[in-house]
């Protein structure tokens, strides 16, 4: 089990592109409608408020706040299981994006973690890099 890999996503698919592509220089990119203004996460042809298709790419600063989550205590996949116990988030960032990642290294996970502040942290592979939070 010591070589279990995390799975990941496809880096290459049409809409996600120039999200992968972003994380690869360990920028946390979204999209933001330029005819309504709406933020848009996660990344998708049309906007969400207004169905245009007027959507302009913004890097965040990679910090925000968490939301909710849950923490996993048991998981079947070689390489999460390798994790357990891990805490699973809901992330708002601070330039409206809500996205969910894991938070690292927590500890003893509990209710108090809501609204606690985070920050971005890259885990580097080949095709992408990862975008995980820590506590700040």
């Amino acid at each position: 089990m010591a070589d279990a890999q995390r799975p990941l996503p496809d880096p290459g698919e049409e809409d996600t592109l120039e999200f992968w592509a972003a994380t690869r220089e360990e920028r946390l990119a979204y999209q933001q409608c330029t005819h309504c203004d709406t933020v848009v996460f996660y990344p998708r042809a049309h906007c969400t408020g207004c169905t245009s298709g007027r959507l302009e790419w913004r890097t965040a600063k990679g910090t925000g706040t968490i939301y909710t989550y849950s923490v996993v205590r048991q998981s079947y996949h070689p390489f999460f299981r390798l994790q357990v116990p891990y805490v699973v988030a809901v992330i708002d960032l601070d330039e409206g994006p809500r996205l969910v990642s894991n938070v690292l290294e927590v500890g003893n996970p509990d209710l108090s973690l809501i609204g606690k502040r985070v920050r971005v942290e890259w885990e580097t592979h080949e095709s992408v890099s990862i975008p995980l939070f820590r506590l700040i």
